[in-house]
């Protein structure tokens, strides 16, 4: 499978331009109407890093996350009202490496014209990444599959939190500290939940290929019938290939997405069902956003818990 690469419209290049250049041009960095609290005003693209930026900035920080449950960032298009709230905002945070593919245009605008503007990826070293050979030489930006690899991320932010707001440097610092000690306990959990699925079974079927982070930290094997980024298009091939595999190798169970259309996955539990082979849905995991604010899957720590649990239950079922 393949990422088709469309390059957006000039017609729509020229709207972004001028939109945020009308505007940026009554603001100025440092005089942020968002600012008058006295916090960092931080927009987030997606609530993951949202979560994040949160946790590490705590009171000295106000977040807004532009995308919230069940929103695709892969396929998001930047509205009116999110080009205002990053023009007032102190800071843009975002996830990167082409994650947030329609919005390269806006970052590269707000960062031409003062804002600062930083995405959370370039906390995890480049040889760490995963280069995937389907998506156009892009690294794969689902980072925050490998605890490890969020880890960084979240030491990268309070260091980019202290740099920006000096006065509470400190603070930002510790609060990252703390929370990677909680992230040290999620990956030990994490490893000796998954350790109880049958080697036979440590396959781990998606809507779409959001999980190689997880797969390599985690020893499974991962397939999505769609590819890095959800821009692509799964066929009746890459459907009937997939089936093939399951239905050969009797795996037992398949997953749908939060953010993504079931659809697909149906379709391949369908043509595995003609193979005379019943395969189950496993449950829905959480790939590119979290779940509702409020649940316990509106955090990080909730969404990755329920990933984990639901995987290990789907692909022990029956064992």
């Amino acid at each position: 499978m393949t990422v088709s690469k469309s390059q957006p419209k000039p017609h729509v290049e020229v709207f972004v331009a001028l939109l945020v250049a009308v505007i940026l041009g009554g603001c100025r960095p440092g005089a942020n109407p968002q600012s008058a609290d006295g916090r960092v005003a931080v927009v987030a693209t997606t609530n993951l890093v949202g979560d994040a930026v949160s946790i590490v900035g705590g009171e000295h920080v106000n977040v807004t996350a532009l995308m919230g449950p069940g929103v695709d960032p892969h396929l998001y298009k930047a509205k009116e009202g999110d080009v205002t709230r990053m023009s007032r905002a102190d800071v843009i945070f975002y996830g990167g490496l082409h994650l947030e593919g329609k919005m390269v245009e806006l970052f590269e605008q707000m960062r031409e014209r003062g804002r600062e503007t930083i995405a959370v990826s370039d906390g995890v070293p480049r040889e760490q990444l995963i280069e995937p050979e389907s998506f156009g030489g892009n690294y794969d930006p689902h980072v925050w599959f490998d605890v490890a690899l969020w880890k960084q991320v979240v030491h990268f932010l309070g260091e980019e939190l202290a740099r920006i707001d000096e006065e509470h440097a400190d603070e930002y610092r510790m609060r990252a500290e703390d929370y990677t000690v909680q992230l040290d306990s999620l990956d030990a959990w994490m490893k000796e939940t998954l350790s109880g699925v049958p080697a036979t079974a440590r396959v781990l079927i998606t809507s779409h290929d959001a999980f190689g982070y997880f797969g390599r930290a985690y020893g499974l094997e991962v397939r999505g019938l769609q590819g890095i980024s959800t821009v692509s298009e799964a066929g009746t091939a890459d459907v009937q290939q997939l089936a093939e595999m399951v239905a050969e190798r009797r795996i037992p169970a398949l997953f749908v997405e939060s953010s993504v259309s079931p659809r697909g996955i149906e379709a391949v539990r369908a043509a595995v069902r003609s193979r005379g082979f019943e395969v189950e849905i496993g449950g829905s995991l959480f790939s590119d956003a979290l779940g509702d604010t409020d649940t316990p899957e509106g955090t990080y720590l909730g969404m990755v818990r329920h990933n984990v649990r639901t995987i290990a239950n789907g692909l022990t079922a029956g064992d």
